[in-house]
């Protein structure tokens, strides 16, 4: 019995705390980070294939 109480207070206090919580605010985080870092080199990537082609227009 005593075994079984401890395991259930172990158990409440890892329920209790916000380690989840801040989990899924990291996740978040990354995920925001990486859609502003897809969206900046597909930006650019546009713009620098842009110029490039004028580049090649003007030379050729």
């Amino acid at each position: 019995m005593v075994q079984y109480n401890f395991i259930k207070a172990w158990m409440t206090a890892q329920c209790k705390t916000e380690r989840g919580a801040s989990l899924v605010e990291y996740a978040l985080l990354v995920a925001l980070i990486a859609v502003v870092c897809i969206a900046a080199v597909t930006f650019l990537g546009r713009n620098a294939s842009d110029k490039f082609n004028e580049v090649g227009t003007s030379l050729g």
